[in-house]
Formats: structure tokens, sequence, C-alpha cells
């Protein structure tokens, strides 16, 4: 039997908003976009891993009552959810680029750990983490 992850979800505050910041800026793409009522299931996925999805969501019922919606939005607003990473060939590089198109970070490259990482926070303000992957020498 085959098991394993495939999508992994976020809590944003407004799915169209965060579509364009992991379309547009991250460099993402959709994989589903469907409606049902007042419910949107939306994920994309990184280019070069067609297997995963990182899933949008909105904190709403039927999945969670209105207060706790709120509780949700207010904690993750407030960086509380734990930092993703993403893992990039040239983090200089990409920090750049994301930058120019409006990502705003909250730490630039830093050489640590034999590496280099970077942090952003998307509009919703889930913390990700962008560490540059390391080659193996040799």
């Amino acid at each position: 039997m085959s098991q394993g992850v495939s999508v992994v979800g976020l809590y944003v505050r407004d799915q169209d908003e965060a579509l364009i910041f992991y379309v547009e800026k991250v460099g993402f793409r959709v994989h589903t976009d469907a409606r049902n009522g007042d419910y949107r299931w939306l994920t994309v996925q990184h280019p070069d891993q067609p297997s995963f999805q990182l899933g949008l969501f909105k904190p709403q019922a039927p999945m969670v009552d209105a207060a706790t919606a709120q509780t949700l939005q207010e904690l993750v607003a407030k960086g509380a959810m734990p930092a993703l990473v993403l893992v990039v060939d040239d983090c200089r590089a990409a920090y750049e680029r994301m930058r120019g198109v409006g990502v705003e970070f909250t730490q630039e490259p830093v050489d640590r750990y034999g590496s280099v990482d970077a942090g952003f926070r998307d509009p919703s303000g889930n913390g990700w983490k962008m560490i540059e992957a390391q080659r193996n020498a040799g």
C-alpha cells in the first residue's frame, strides 16, 4: 500500500490575496480551485514538487465555528503558527527576485549552519524560512 502526505494546509485571511501571493510572488502554480457554496478548496504547488500541495484555506464552517475562525485568523496574523520551509537553489538570488515583486522579508539572507537562509511572511502572517539547498561536496 502506498501512503504519504499530499496536502499541507495554511490558514489565510483572504484566499484571493493568498493565491496572488503564492503564484505571482513565490512562484507556485494553482493545483485545485474548487468551490462548494461558501467553501473553497484552493491548493497550489511548487513546479518541482508535483506530488505535494499547499492548501490555502480560510478558517470557516464547516471546519470551525465563527468564534474559532476569528481566533485562528488573529493567531496567524500575529505569526503564531509554525514556520514553513522553502528550499531554493540560491537564497540570495531568490531573495532579490521575491523582494523585487513585493515580498516583505523579516530576515535578509544570512550565512548560518553551512547554508544561507532568509525569512518572510505571507499577507496573512504565516512565517516562512527560505533555505538554500546544500550541495554535496565532491
